[in-house]
């Protein structure tokens, strides 16, 4: 079979095609106002991978050869993104006129591959929320918190380099859930700063970032959200051609660079992904010099197909990430030269989709998952500190709806996780078996006025049982927990006009404490702290309200957001101030306070003079324990970013800044943080060949070299931010 394939993949594209049936579709794309040719502009065939550009006159050609529904997405700088729908089924051949309006904001939201149906909430929310296409490529970083880091509202918890996760208005752990093409990322990284997540963001399609009703279709945190990495890793749809993907990556700070690759290759009704990655950094580079043991080698190989038939398709996947860094030491607390980690992560899922195509019963999604993963963290070549064996089966099956009565559309599922945890070395948690089968919903309301609803609703049962009894110096006994818990949210939008849009959502949030957070009692090694964990734990609840308001025209958009989040047991680690002698060590007990966190966003894009633009965000979080009135521990100070940019016919360039308060509002063993201001500059440039497509980025970060420490950083007394720094990122679609 290997052998048909690569015979396939060499041969002409025509034989390929000669196999399927061809639907041909030119056009030309103008500016709305004006009419004038607009060149340069993407065009994707969503989901199928196929890729193309328009020529000098706006013009393009090109073929479908495959039966069904398919989604033609036309994007361009400077421009509202326009989609068109084609049924290559009923449709005749077709020539189109796309206008596109002047509109220098992102790309339309298209939710977890297309898990649930688009609505107004998604359209309000899209703008400030996904990275996709040339924008994600230009933020490209080493890990995806480095890619995200200037969204809105959005911070990075770190250890160093490698060990960067997300935090999303303050919340972090699972309270912000990773995604990968709407699959649970099953790692570590959610319940220690030092564990890194298992993705390479290099070859991600889109990234978004989810938050709303629709967030309970995955997880029961209302208060924080979504961040779902979009690869179709198992294909939806027949591409037309075999398709190639080639990246590279370099940046300057720590002499890192990346290759990259992926294919698609179509096959009567099969198609094809195949994709690899390797990533080597060196130590990085610091205004006070090279942090040591802060270096990063990262290998991930991925496989997908899938059988696409009329109704539907059904495919499998297999993923290994294999990545080995290391933690910088040198302190108080920590060992001398640092601690390394190894960590892999084999991943197979298989997926099925069947169109009922109904009056009322529209579709059908089921997705199973097996994940093994493994982490080791190594005091020295020879001695191993912490061992970790993770093994889960998860899954899925929703069922999507149309219209009836007084609801548009909607979802209902069912969901469940199996979670076998083992644990080894010098760590004293037992280990553990956890369960959990949950049922959700979220139904979209017909437009009632110039009103629209949504709502969700997800109950969850959890087990968690420790598979042997352990003798812990700190804990009396442990035992098993049983958890049941509901989350509830809802939201209304008044569209006040075509450019206002007005809105409020309510929430009640759950979340069950981890196997570490019940179990935990020693030492974690690469943590450099002492964790010990509280078996008496209740499950996490709260209420959470937001009210935003949109403001969007042609050169104009604008959002604000005010979020109150109220927390009656609010779980998390705190520095004790105590010392365990016997390794040194600072100790964190884990408790459940009452807990309040509130705050704004706010961001805007604006467009003048045609070809400049103006974007902003600015986001600010304030967190306090109620019963003691003083401040939460890890909260990101206030923190904006600015951007003035030019865009002209196949490229444009801008200079950046970052800036951040200081925050001394810190718990009481936690080290406070200056404010700062860094600039930045950046840079893309695309050019077309035959069937090709080249794109260059290049980012300059921290110009004046200034020394300044991310509050987030477990590590901020010895680990700076990285100094001035030049990357690179190269793109080959064929």
């Amino acid at each position: 079979m290997f052998k048909y394939i690569v015979i396939v993949f060499l041969i002409s594209n025509p034989v390929i095609n000669a196999q399927l049936p061809e639907f041909e579709i030119s056009g030309i794309v103008v500016d709305e106002v004006t009419s004038k040719p607009i060149s340069n502009v993407y065009i994707k065939v969503n989901g199928s991978g196929n890729e193309f550009i328009t020529s000098a006159d706006g013009k393009f050609n090109f073929t479908i050869s495959a039966s069904g529904i398919f989604i033609i997405e036309f994007t361009a700088n400077g421009y509202k993104p326009y989609s068109k729908k084609i049924n290559t089924s009923t449709d005749s051949i077709q020539f189109l006129l796309i206008r596109m309006p002047e509109f220098g904001f992102r790309t339309p939201l298209i939710t977890i591959t297309d898990d649930h149906p688009k609505s107004k909430f998604d359209d309000l929310l899209e703008l400030s929320n996904v990275l996709k296409d040339k924008e994600l490529q230009k933020n490209l970083g080493q890990t995806l918190a480095a890619t995200l880091k200037n969204e809105t509202g959005i911070s990075i918890r770190s250890m160093g380099p490698a060990p960067s996760r997300p935090v999303f208005r303050g919340l972090s752990g699972d309270r912000v859930l990773i995604t990968e093409d709407g699959v649970k990322i099953s790692d570590l990284s959610s319940t220690s700063p030092d564990h890194a997540v298992t993705m390479d963001p290099f070859t991600v399609e889109k990234i978004e970032v989810i938050r709303g009703p629709k967030v309970l279709l995955k997880t029961p945190a209302t208060i924080g959200g979504i961040i779902n990495a979009v690869r179709n890793e198992i294909p939806q749809q027949l591409s037309n051609t075999v398709k190639l993907r080639l990246g590279s990556f370099y940046e300057t700070t720590n002499k890192g660079y990346l290759l990259s690759g992926v294919t698609e290759i179509p096959i009567s009704n099969f198609q094809f992904r195949l994709e690899g990655n390797y990533r080597k950094a060196k130590d990085m580079t610091s205004p006070e010099g090279v942090i040591k043991n802060s270096y990063i080698n990262t290998t991930t190989y991925s496989g997908g197909s899938s059988y696409i038939f009329n109704k539907g398709y059904t495919g499998i996947s297999g993923r290994q990430y294999k990545s080995d860094y290391g933690i910088p030491g040198g302190f108080v607390g920590s060992h001398p030269n640092g601690v390394d980690i190894s960590m892999n992560r084999n991943q197979y899922n298989f997926k099925f989709n069947y169109n009922f195509h109904g009056n009322f019963l529209d579709h059908m999604d089921a997705d199973f998952s097996r994940v093994n993963y493994r982490h080791t963290e190594y005091e020295s070549a020879d001695l191993i500190g912490a061992e970790y064996k993770i093994l889960s089966y998860l899954g899925y099956v929703n069922l999507f709806h149309n219209q009836s009565w007084v609801l548009n559309k909607g979802i209902g599922g069912i969901s469940f996780e199996n979670r076998d945890f083992n644990i080894g070395g010098f760590v004293f948690t037992p280990p553990s078996l956890s369960d959990n089968i949950s049922f959700y919903i979220n139904e979209e309301f017909k437009k009632t006025g110039k009103f629209y609803f949504e709502f969700s609703g997800r109950y969850n049962y959890n087990f968690i049982k420790p598979k042997q009894a352990v003798e812990l110096s700190n804990l009396d006994s442990v035992y098993s927990r049983v958890f049941n818990t509901f989350s509830l949210s809802a939201s209304a939008v008044y569209e006040l006009n075509e450019r206002i849009n007005i809105g409020v959502n309510l929430s009640r949030s759950s979340r069950v404490p981890t196997i570490e957070e019940l179990y935990s009692d020693g030492p974690h090694l690469a943590a450099y702290s002492y964790e010990i964990g509280n078996p008496d734990l209740k499950d996490e609840t709260g209420t959470g309200s937001e009210l935003f308001a949109y403001y969007s025209d042609q050169n104009f958009y604008g959002m604000l957001t005010f979020f109150y989040n109220d927390m009656r047991n609010y779980i998390l680690p705190r520095n004790t101030g105590e010392i365990n002698f016997s390794t040194l060590l600072p100790v964190y007990q884990t408790e459940g306070i009452g807990a309040k966190l509130l705050g704004f966003e706010s961001q805007l894009e604006y467009k003048f003079l045609k070809r400049f633009s103006f974007d902003a965000s600015l986001s600010y979080t304030y967190g306090e324990i109620k019963e003691t009135k003083s401040p939460l521990p890890q909260i990101p100070p206030l923190k904006s970013f600015i951007e003035f940019k030019y865009t002209g016919n196949n490229y444009s360039v801008g200079i950046n800044s970052e800036l951040a308060s200081s925050q001394e509002r810190v718990d009481e063993f936690e080290e406070p943080t200056a404010g700062y201001i860094i600039f930045g500059a950046a840079g893309q440039y695309t050019f077309s060949g035959r069937n090709s497509i080249h794109n260059f980025s290049l980012n300059l970060e921290n110009i004046t070299n200034r020394i300044y420490r991310n509050h987030l950083s477990r590590i901020k007394s010895v680990l700076p931010e990285p100094g001035v720094g030049l990357r690179l990122i190269y793109k080959f679609l064929f």
